[in-house]
């Protein structure tokens, strides 16, 4: 059985995981793993900070329906199954300066797969570093496939 690495899981996942209408998709399995403990991530403040921001636009509410308090049930999930890391600034700069806590992460644990749906980030990857797309991330590292 192949060792599952730890994640850092952006926030474009987490939304995308909440408002897909395929519960089969590598998108849900990700998000479940994170709320029944199955998947090995860490977490920020501020990467908290950013999922509850998003999840709380106007626009995203539309589409996935949730209350407040249903958020910070799913918000105290993820929290509660998380490996916690306040990380120092990384001296290397993201391609975009608000995801610059994912390369403070990225730099806090070298051993971290960065899963992520932005193209500019696989572009531009920290050195030495990993970035997947969620599918790549289960065939890859958790021998799984939705």
């Amino acid at each position: 059985m192949k060792s599952v690495p730890v994640a850092v899981i952006d926030t474009n996942i987490v939304v995308s995981g909440l408002i897909t209408s395929n519960p089969e998709s590598s998108l849900a399995a990700i998000l479940d793993g994170m709320l029944n403990g199955r998947l090995q991530f860490v977490l920020s403040t501020a990467l908290l900070d950013e999922y509850r921001e998003v999840l709380q636009r106007p626009k995203l509410r539309k589409l996935h329906a949730l209350q407040e308090h249903e958020i910070e049930k799913i918000l105290e999930g993820i929290s509660r199954n998380a490996t916690w890391i306040e990380p120092t600034p990384s001296p290397l700069a993201s391609p975009d300066p608000d995801d610059q806590h994912l390369w403070d992460l990225l730099t806090a644990r070298p051993d971290a797969v960065l899963v992520t749906g932005d193209h500019l980030l696989f572009v531009n990857p920290p050195p030495g570093t990993i970035v997947q797309l969620p599918r790549e991330f289960l065939e890859n590292s958790l021998g799984t496939e939705p």
